[in-house]
């Protein structure tokens, strides 16, 4: 008998024995999933979620049935903050071992910075770490820049300085420049941007125990991207594309921000703080600024940016704005085309009056719980203001999907990487 777990795919029924819509059985070698004609891939994940939770640690796929995303889904349902690893894939002539590779790379990078602790994730060291992980993958074609502490006042950066003052730990913004062109005067094909609240307690808005328990996920939209341009890279992606991490921890001290100030930002925009909870926009106006500053035609970011996203499309998809509607449907058609499931939310330029201020030029939300009604569209208004050419060319992730609270039959508690392979998809295709 071999001493490995096997696991087949087969499109013949389970055995009666095992019950009626049985979709996993098991014989002496391992397991045996049984195909049906719906949902194929998600109850392909779901099996290996199940076999995963009867403490199974290691797996051999086998069989000719399986293919890259059949392999790449059970990988996806089998792993967990506690095992990233444990699944061996098959090598038939409907996989691409190599493809299988490059996506576990850039998706246990993902994950162990999304699932790790605020203690070993905080701002400074996660620029570092993900500055050194795309270096890693090309050295020769990427530099960069970590500005931090007071240093991003003397760069204008107002937003990202003033939700990470109230921690110890400095905030940080990382600007990254893949260039593999060789030529330092190439234009910038895309640039991306990705929320980096490495913890987030909801400063003087402070956020109930239970809802702040997961907040080290909060850099989820930071970790997205970054792996999202390592897959790139991976895939032979050739344009300059610039990386813009907004790094920090949103806390309460005698120095942190609070209800009722007011930031200019680089753009003179002026912005009231009516909820130190909604933070992420505050960050993601100085990195879309410093986007727009690289003059390139495509802007991505991606971020864990609002409860109301939740509540609209659920943990199942990733939301999807933009005033550029063909980017917005070109994208959600990217997202489907790498099996992560995304949907658009109505945003239009109109949804920048939605939060006023009566000392500002805008609030950064509603003083209503949650933002009030269309938090997630208002949100990505707040983020309009600060993208250039009338938000053509720019589209925002709000990434419900990116992180489970607990583990489902689908997923285990932690990171999923959903989004991961749509902003890879999309800088191949549009950058």
């Amino acid at each position: 008998m071999s001493q490995s777990f096997i696991v087949r795919l087969t499109e013949q029924a389970a055995a009666a024995h095992w019950g009626q819509n049985t979709q996993l059985s098991f014989d002496q070698s391992g397991a045996l999933i049984h195909l049906t004609e719906q949902e194929t891939l998600k109850n392909i994940q779901k099996a290996g979620r199940a076999i995963a939770a009867q403490g199974i640690k290691a797996v051999q796929l086998a069989g000719d049935a399986w293919c890259t995303e059949s392999q790449w889904a059970f990988y996806q349902g089998f792993v967990s903050p506690k095992q990233l690893s444990g699944v061996s894939f098959v090598e038939n002539a409907q996989s691409d071992l190599a493809e299988l590779a490059q996506l576990q790379q850039a998706a246990t990078w993902a994950r162990t910075m999304i699932n790790g602790t605020a203690d070993d994730v905080f701002p400074e060291s996660l620029a570092e770490k993900a500055a050194e992980f795309i270096q890693s993958l090309a050295p020769e074609h990427v530099s960069y820049q970590i500005i931090k502490g007071d240093a991003l006042l003397e760069h204008q950066w107002v937003g990202i300085h003033a939700v990470g003052r109230g921690s110890d730990r400095k905030p940080a913004l990382l600007m990254l420049d893949y260039n593999p062109t060789g030529d330092a005067t190439a234009p910038v094909a895309a640039a991306l941007v990705g929320k980096g609240i490495t913890f987030d307690s909801g400063g003087y808005s402070i956020k109930p125990s239970e809802g702040m328990l997961g907040m080290k996920c909060d850099m989820g939209g930071a970790a997205t991207v970054t792996a999202g341009l390592a897959l790139a890279i991976s895939r032979g992606i050739d344009k300059r594309i610039k990386l813009f991490l907004c790094c920090a921890e949103n806390l309460i001290s005698g120095g942190a921000y609070k209800l009722g100030d007011i930031l200019t930002y680089k753009n003179g925009t002026t912005v009231e703080i009516v909820n130190t909870d909604a933070e992420g926009r505050l960050v993601l106006a100085d990195g879309l600024m410093a986007a727009g500053e690289t003059g390139a035609p495509l802007i991505i970011d991606a971020a864990t940016l609002t409860g109301a996203a939740l509540m609209a499309v659920g943990t199942q998809y990733n939301a999807l704005f933009g005033l550029d509607k063909a980017l917005v449907r070109d994208v959600q058609q990217f997202a489907e085309d790498e099996f992560e499931a995304a949907w658009p939310l109505p945003l239009e330029k109109w949804h920048q009056q939605q939060c006023p201020s009566a000392y500002a030029d805008t609030a950064n939300s509603r003083a209503q719980k949650g933002g009030g009604f269309g938090g997630a569209s208002n949100a990505a208004g707040f983020l309009s203001r600060f993208v250039p050419n009338e938000g053509q060319g720019w589209v925002h992730i709000d990434l419900a999907g990116c992180f489970q609270d607990s583990a489902g039959a689908q997923w285990a508690a932690g990171a999923t990487t959903m989004g991961m392979r749509t902003v890879a998809r999309t800088l191949l295709e549009k950058a």
